[in-house]
């Protein structure tokens, strides 16, 4: 049995706190905090990948101007949670040494569901995420090769999201912000 390194021991009784995940240089690329716990996240599967790629592109090329998109930056939730979102839609300025995202500076948050993440982003992400208050959730799952997009939007009274549509082969919204996508010419390959 490997001996567990010094620097993934909490440095405290209740765990981790969201600006700790600054000071790990060690840890691996995409460590998320959630509930002061460190999640580690496996290699990707390629088609993970390039439908964030894609799905980034998409939308980078729609969003109007003061908001951006990116992929695979943490949003500071609270004290002791962090997670990496797959991709997110901002309104806060562009800053090259900027590590996390605030809930209040977050439109959308988009979770690619890979075997290994199907549990974190079906339950326990979307449920903070809406605690939160970021104002729109898609969860992307893959059918036969195809992305179907579950999208819900924050109900302010409950802090919760409700949804508002399993999008198949197009996806059409105004929140938040204007955007068409063709779902099945996403994947690199397959014709729609």
């Amino acid at each position: 049995m490997t001996a567990v390194p010094e620097w993934i021991r909490p440095p405290r009784p209740e765990g981790w706190y969201s600006e700790d995940l600054d000071e790990l240089a060690e840890a691996p690329r995409h460590t998320e905090l959630i509930d002061g716990a460190l999640v580690f996240v496996p290699p990707q599967r390629v088609w993970h990948a390039r439908m964030i790629t894609a799905l980034v592109n998409a939308l980078t090329t729609q969003a109007p101007e003061g908001i951006e998109v990116d992929r695979e930056i943490t949003i500071r939730l609270d004290r002791w949670n962090r997670p990496e979102p797959d991709l997110l839609a901002t309104t806060a300025p562009y800053d090259p040494s900027r590590t996390f995202y605030l809930p209040e500076e977050t439109l959308l948050v988009v979770e690619v569901v890979s075997p290994e993440s199907a549990h974190r982003d079906r339950d326990v992400k979307v449920r903070k995420y809406a605690e939160a208050g970021i104002a729109n959730y898609w969860r992307v799952e893959e059918a036969d090769g195809s992305p179907v997009v579950h999208a819900y939007e924050l109900d302010g009274p409950t802090r919760s999201y409700v949804p508002t549509g399993i999008h198949r082969r197009e996806l059409r919204t105004t929140t938040p912000f204007p955007i068409e996508l063709d779902l099945d010419g996403l994947v690199p390959g397959r014709k729609s």
